[in-house]
């Protein structure tokens, strides 16, 4: 009976290592932000995109899929060129490029202001330098891929704003790059939280992101995500 608990302790304690790395991703929290002080209204008509990079793209995409205005997350690299837009080649962290999502929105009903507090709020940890939870390298850096002035301006001075209120624990790391290309990644990473929502990675590092949009912007949530296909 001795032997029976030992062994049964060690199984425990052999789980527990093996979750540890997973759990740290799920005990990442949302942070309670402020709105943009400045988010003026689009000048531009009709339908809109916002490149960002904030870690292993299905979590991302899985968070803008379920913001109200948002037609269409797409997963994707961004940051390098064409050649290298493959995800053998981006997981070697050398390539330049970052994991990213291409945000294709309404204007008319989420600003370009609010999806960058989703992004900073529960997309992902924007104090994490070069990783994101469990994974580590340049392809998981906090960046946003900026393709105007209008939108380089909205997310530096919203970066500012959070800066000077001290809104994070720690420094904001995300850079801000011009956007020279979006690579769509290939079919099988699209839409991956919504068709593996029991795959173990996605259940300790990602539904908890789902979570957090539903409970820090209700009016924001929808049930329903876009698809891409």
């Amino acid at each position: 009976m001795r032997f029976v608990g030992m062994r049964l302790a060690a199984i425990v304690a052999a789980a527990l290592i093996i979750l540890a790395p997973l759990a740290a991703g799920a005990a990442e929290r949302a942070v309670v932000l402020p709105a943009p002080a400045y988010d003026p209204q689009s000048a531009t008509a009709g339908e809109q995109q916002l490149v960002v990079a904030g870690g292993c793209f299905w979590g991302v995409q899985g968070v803008f899929q379920r913001v109200k205005g948002v037609s269409r997350a797409l997963s994707g690299y961004a940051g390098g060129e064409r050649e290298t837009a493959r995800y053998d080649k981006v997981s070697q962290g050398d390539t330049r490029h970052a994991e990213s999502v291409e945000i294709t929105y309404d204007p008319k009903i989420v600003s370009l202001g609010e999806l960058l507090r989703v992004y900073f709020s529960v997309a992902h940890d924007p104090t994490q330098l070069n990783r994101q939870g469990p994974d580590a390298g340049a392809q998981y850096r906090s960046a946003i891929f900026v393709a105007n002035a209008e939108q380089e301006k909205l997310a530096r001075d919203y970066i500012a704003q959070l800066s000077s209120a001290k809104a994070f624990s720690a420094p904001i790391v995300t850079t801000l790059e011009p956007l020279k290309k979006f690579y769509p990644a290939e079919a099988y990473h699209q839409d991956y939280l919504v068709r593996h929502p029991a795959q173990p990675y996605i259940v300790y590092n990602d539904l908890p992101k789902i979570d957090n949009l539903k409970r820090l912007f209700p009016s924001l949530y929808r049930e329903s995500p876009a698809l891409t296909n």
